[in-house]
C-alpha cells in the first residue's frame, strides 16, 4: 500500500502532577487580600488539600502532551459502526457558545428565555417533519434514556386503555440496550430471529404477537446495516393485535431526509442528536435522545412542554396523562443548539444528500473488502457494513488482532464483536463526512492487514506497536481490574 498515515513520532511520557510539582511554584499571582483571613474549617489541619504546586508552563505542557495521546474524529477517520461519529462542523460549536445561549439558566422566567424556548420549539417541529411524526420531546439525555421514554409512553398508553401487557418483541438485530429499556418498564423481552437475509420476516413476528404483547422494538436500519424492508407489514401485524411499534432511530444517519418513519407504521421512536445530527459523542457525552410520537401518544409526553400562543413561548405542565419529568430541566441544551444549527445549515436537500453519501461510502467499503474479509450478508447495505474474521481463522488471527493492528496504520478501529448475530463481527461505518481518498487509505490498510495475517500472523497478535499504549492484557483486566487509578 501507499505510505501509511500511522507513524511513531516523538510522544513524550508524562509523570503525575504530584511528581512534577515543587513547593512554592505557582502559575498565577493571587490578588492582594482585602479581607481578614478566616479558615474554611476550624478543624482543618495541615496545609489544606493535597494539590500539586505547578508553574504555568508545567500545566500547559502537561495537557498538551496528554492531548497528543488522544485520537478523535478531529484527528482522523473514526469508523465506529452503530455509533455514527461524523465530523462536527465548527460553526455548530460557535453557535452553541454564544453568550445568550451558553449563559442562559434553565430557571430564568419565560419572558427572559424567548430565544432559547423558540429554538426548542422549532427543533421539535423540524424533527417531527424529518421523521414523519406529530410531536416531540427533547428531554431525554441520550439514546438509552430515549428508549426508556419510548417504553414508558407505550406502557402509559396501554394502561390508559385498561390493558396491562407484559411482553415486548425485540429482534436479534436490535441495539443491545433495547431489552434493558423494556425491562425497566416491566416488560419481558421476547426475542425474534432475523432471517437468512439479515432482516425480520413478518411470519416470525406474527407467530409471537398476541394480546399480551405491548409491541415491538425494531432498529431500522438494523445493526447489520440493513433496511428492514418488511416494516410496513410487521407494523400491520402488531397493530392488528393492539400493539405499538417502537423505532430505534440511532441509525437514522442512513435515512434522514429519505424515509419518514411515521408514515411506514412507527408509532414512537427516539433519535440520537449526538450521532445523526452532527455532534459526535466521543469521550462519553453529552448526548441527546429526543423522542418523536404520533399524535395519539402526545398526551403522555414528558412535561414541561414548550408551547406557543399569542406571540409568546412558554413552558407548560398541563398534560394530566404525562409520564412526568425525565430530568431536572429540559435536556442537554448545548447538543440541541448544534443539531438545530446543523439542520438549518443543511436544509432538507442537504440532509438527504448526507444520507445518500453515508450509504454510498458504506457500500463502497463493502464492495472493496468483500474479497479480503468474509461478508456474512452479501447484499446492498445502508450506512454501515459488517464483516467477520472467518477467512483468517486458518492463521488463528481474530477480529481483535486486526482491529489492534489498524491503529498502527493511523485509524481508529471499527466496532468489533457486534452485532452478536455475526461471529467475529467487524462493523464499519465510514459516515458521509469522509472523502474517497481517506476511505481508500482505510481500505488499503485493511487489505495490507489481511496480507500480514497470511504472511506474519504473529505481528498482528502483538499489535499495536506504534501508539503510546501497547497491547493490553484484556483477560487480566476483566478478571483483576485496577479500580484505584
Amino acid at each position: 500500500m501507499k505510505e501509511s498515515q500511522g507513524a511513531s513520532g516523538l510522544i513524550l511520557n508524562e509523570s503525575l502532577l504530584w511528581e512534577k510539582g515543587k513547593k512554592g511554584r505557582s502559575g498565577f499571582s493571587m490578588p492582594r487580600r482585602d479581607v481578614v483571613p478566616s479558615p474554611v474549617d476550624e478543624g482543618l489541619t495541615g496545609d489544606g488539600p493535597d494539590l500539586p504546586d505547578l508553574s504555568e508552563v508545567d500545566v500547559v505542557r502537561h495537557y498538551t502532551r496528554l492531548s497528543q495521546w488522544n485520537f478523535g474524529v478531529d484527528t482522523g477517520m473514526y469508523p465506529l459502526g452503530s455509533c455514527t461519529m461524523k465530523y462536527n462542523p465548527k460553526i455548530n460549536e460557535k453557535q452553541a457558545a454564544l453568550p445568550g445561549f451558553a449563559g442562559a439558566h434553565p430557571l430564568l422566567p419565560a419572558e427572559l428565555s424567548q430565544g432559547t424556548l423558540e429554538l426548542l420549539y422549532r427543533l421539535e417541529q423540524y424533527l417531527a417533519e424529518i421523521t414523519g411524526m406529530d410531536a416531540v420531546t427533547l428531554q431525554p439525555a441520550a439514546g438509552a434514556q430515549g428508549e426508556l421514554t419510548g417504553m414508558l409512553l407505550i406502557h402509559a398508553y396501554h394502561a390508559s386503555r385498561g390493558s396491562h401487557r407484559s411482553k415486548i418483541i425485540v429482534p436479534d438485530t436490535a441495539h443491545g440496550t433495547n431489552p434493558a429499556s423494556a425491562s425497566l418498564c416491566g416488560f419481558s423481552s421476547v426475542a425474534v430471529q432475523s432471517d437468512e437475509k439479515g432482516i425480520i420476516s413478518p411470519g416470525a413476528v406474527a407467530a409471537l404477537m398476541d394480546e399480551d404483547t405491548a409491541g415491538i422494538m425494531i432498529t431500522n436500519p438494523n445493526t447489520l446495516g440493513l433496511f428492514e424492508e418488511n416494516i410496513q407489514e410487521i407494523a400491520r401485524i402488531v397493530h392488528a393485535k393492539g400493539g405499538l411499534v417502537y423505532g430505534d432511530g440511532a441509525n437514522m444517519n442512513a435515512i434522514m431526509g429519505i424515509v419518514q418513519m411515521g408514515k411506514i407504521g412507527v408509532d414512537v421512536m427516539h433519535l440520537n442528536l449526538h450521532k445523526t445530527f452532527s455532534t459526535p459523542h466521543g469521550g462519553g457525552g453529552p448526548g441527546s435522545g429526543p423522542v418523536c410520537v404520533k399524535d395519539f401518544l402526545a398526551p403522555f409526553l414528558p412535561v414541561p412542554r414548550v408551547v406557543y400562543s399569542e406571540g409568546t413561548y412558554r413552558l407548560s405542565g398541563d398534560l394530566p396523562q404525562s409520564i412526568g419529568r425525565l430530568q431536572a430541566f429540559h435536556g442537554n441544551f448545548g447538543v440541541m443548539i448544534k443539531a438545530f444549527c446543523y439542520i438549518m445549515s443543511m436544509g432538507g436537500e442537504g440532509l438527504k444528500r448526507a444520507s445518500q453519501l453515508a450509504v454510498l461510502n458504506a457500500n463502497y467499503i463493502k464492495q472493496s473488502l468483500k474479497e479480503s474479509l468474509h461478508l456474512p450478508y452479501d447484499r446492498p447495505c445502508m450506512h454501515e457494513c459488517v464483516f467477520s474474521d472467518r477467512l483468517q481463522e486458518a492463521e488463528k488471527v481474530t477480529t481483535l488482532d486486526m482491529a489492534k493492528r489498524l491503529m498502527d496504520y493511523g485509524f481508529h478501529p471499527p466496532t468489533i464483536y457486534f452485532p452478536l448475530v455475526v461471529h467475529g463481527a467487524m462493523m464499519i461505518e465510514p459516515t458521509e463526512t469522509e472523502s474517497k481518498e481517506d476511505i481508500d487509505r482505510f481500505i488499503e490498510a485493511l487489505r495490507a492487514i489481511v496480507a500480514e495475517a497470511r504472511e506474519n500472523p504473529e505481528l498482528l497478535k502483538s499489535a499495536p506497536g506504534l501508539p503510546k499504549v501497547r497491547r493490553l492484557d484484556e483477560t487480566a483486566a476483566a478478571r483483576k481490574p485496577c479500580l484505584t487509578g
